[in-house]
């Protein structure tokens, strides 16, 4: 039996759907993971041919507050201090991979802001500003969709701000 495809040719994920529902315009990029690779978002940028910078990742946080969502580019690494005040606590450490996985009910490497089974506050971090375009996880390892950095706010009721490591 033939997988399910989004008007937009993509394959039919939580993400996808949601963002179908919502009216957001999206561009899916599908691409061939190697199940070898654990570092998927240098492999999304390199099997998609786009710029490192433009792909973002999206990292699962506890937080004396709760859980919480960061979303930044590849390129950069995560600032676990300043996305614990985002979200207004005082510090941060990575989710359990199992928790991310149970929350967002996505595979970790295929983690989606879009879609995810339990909402959380999520932040984006500033450096999107620079492009038109962003580039994350579609809800499945080797599938990226492309949207507007707003759209993507919209679309997860997040905000933006810098959470990256200088």
């Amino acid at each position: 039996m033939a997988k399910k495809k989004t008007a937009q040719g993509g394959p039919t994920t939580a993400a996808t759907q949601a963002l179908v529902k919502s009216g957001i315009r999206f561009v899916p990029h599908a691409y061939q993971h190697d199940a070898a690779s654990t570092d998927f978002g240098a492999e999304a940028a390199r099997e998609l041919g786009v710029d490192p910078a433009r792909v973002f990742k999206t990292l699962m946080v506890e937080t004396d507050a709760g859980l919480g969502i960061g979303i930044v580019s590849v390129r950069d690494q995560l600032d676990l201090k300043a996305l614990a005040g985002e979200l207004g606590a005082k510090k941060a450490a990575m989710a359990d991979r199992a928790v991310a996985e149970r929350k967002s009910g996505y595979v970790v490497g295929g983690i989606s802001p879009v879609g995810q089974k339990t909402r959380l506050d999520t932040v984006l971090d500033d450096a999107a500003r620079e492009f038109e375009t962003i580039f994350v996880s579609g809800g499945r390892r080797g599938f990226d969709i492309e949207l507007a950095p707003a759209d993507l706010l919209a679309a997860v009721g997040g905000r933006m701000a810098r959470i990256r490591r200088s």
